[in-house]
């Protein structure tokens, strides 16, 4: 990573999961594709975390063949907009080992800082081959690792499998998604417990309970001193939509904590992100409308022709699109469609 780079991710960077645009036959939408990330990068974000889970999986699937086609986009888009040195590019890496290296070469080749390395889909690999793997691709490309909750094609980790992660070399950042606190926990303290502890950033990626996470504190007595993590930044499907307005509270987070000014009024903001949230991503039904949920709201906006992926099983649940506008009427000062609608034209015409 280039300093400025570095600097940004560990001062706590707002880091979107890149959706994935479709036409309704499933091929790709290449304008709505690019005036995702031209929203984004007006939205003020830090970051883009692109070929992850909200970009959909089966982007690797030969029957569509879209992740170097999809990352590369991306990457045009960010050098057209001049996106500052800082500005922190990730790419989703996964599969087995053969496959995850090819793909940390395509992010290297391109020119992303990061591989978010997931370690879905491999249940039958023990904590250790898993370990070796992440040693493996952090040889190519430095790596974030990422804790993906169970019931999106995750696992359940032991303490003593982050600890040993956060000691490999060149791992910077850990993504945590369990969405659990007692997971989230054990990959906190085994950070705070490694030898590298100030050379990881922790990330939030548990999309119900956003706030929460970046307001708190960690502190843990190890070997008689007390040592301190903060999550100082976000990588979120959740930060896909409403992005402009998340950013303004982002922001405004990251203020409150240099200036130790943590009022109550965040934890009521806090509830309204995650009931928004439930309705996006579909817990209610076991996140079975997450992508689709996300995409329904960018639909909406008309950043989108559809709330359409590529596998036929990723719809909206039964009752969750009057859910979402449920939240967008209790909570109209979440939503950016303002911003969406003044700037939209811009973003599709393909200047």
């Amino acid at each position: 990573m280039n300093e400025a780079v570095k600097k940004a991710l560990f001062d706590g960077a707002f880091i979107p999961a890149h959706p994935l645009a479709l036409n309704e036959d499933k091929s790709l939408d290449e304008v709505s594709q690019r005036a995702l990330t031209k929203y984004y990068i007006d939205a003020g974000v830090g970051g883009l975390a692109v070929g992850v889970h909200t970009t959909q999986f089966e982007i690797r699937d030969p029957q569509f063949n879209l992740y170097e086609r999809v990352l590369t986009l991306a990457i045009e888009e960010m050098k057209k907009a001049n996106v500052p040195d800082s500005f922190i590019k990730i790419g989703g890496v996964c599969g087995p080992l053969e496959q995850a290296i090819q793909e940390a070469m395509i992010l290297k080749n391109l020119g992303y800082d990061l591989a978010l390395l997931s370690m879905g889909g491999l249940a039958h690999l023990t904590e250790q081959q898993l370990l070796e793997r992440t040693r493996e691709i952090a040889k190519i490309i430095p790596v974030v690792g990422f804790y993906l909750q169970p019931s999106v094609g995750g696992r359940v980790f032991t303490y003593q499998f982050w600890q040993e992660l956060a000691n490999i070399d060149n791992v910077c950042a850990i993504k945590m998604a369990p969405f659990n606190r007692y997971q989230t926990l054990d990959v906190v303290r085994a950070v705070c417990c490694s030898k590298r502890r100030d050379e990881i950033a922790l990330y939030t990626g548990n999309d119900d309970n956003i706030l929460v996470d970046l307001l708190s504190e960690y502190a843990f007595t190890i070997n008689g001193e007390t040592v301190k993590k903060r999550i100082v930044g976000g990588l979120l499907g959740h930060w896909s939509v409403w992005a402009k307005t998340a950013v303004h509270y982002f922001e405004d987070i990251k203020a409150a904590r240099e200036n130790d000014q943590i009022y109550s009024a965040w934890l009521t903001k806090a509830i309204e992100v995650t009931d928004a949230n439930a309705a996006f991503f579909d817990p209610a039904n076991g996140f079975k409308g997450s992508i689709a949920g996300i995409n329904e709201v960018l639909t909406r906006q008309g950043l989108l022709k559809g709330n359409w992926c590529l596998a036929d099983h990723e719809v909206l649940s039964e009752g969750q699109a009057e859910e979402i506008t449920r939240v967008y009427e209790m909570y109209p000062h979440l939503h950016d469609d303002d911003f969406v609608k003044a700037n939209l034209a811009k973003w599709k015409s393909g200047e």
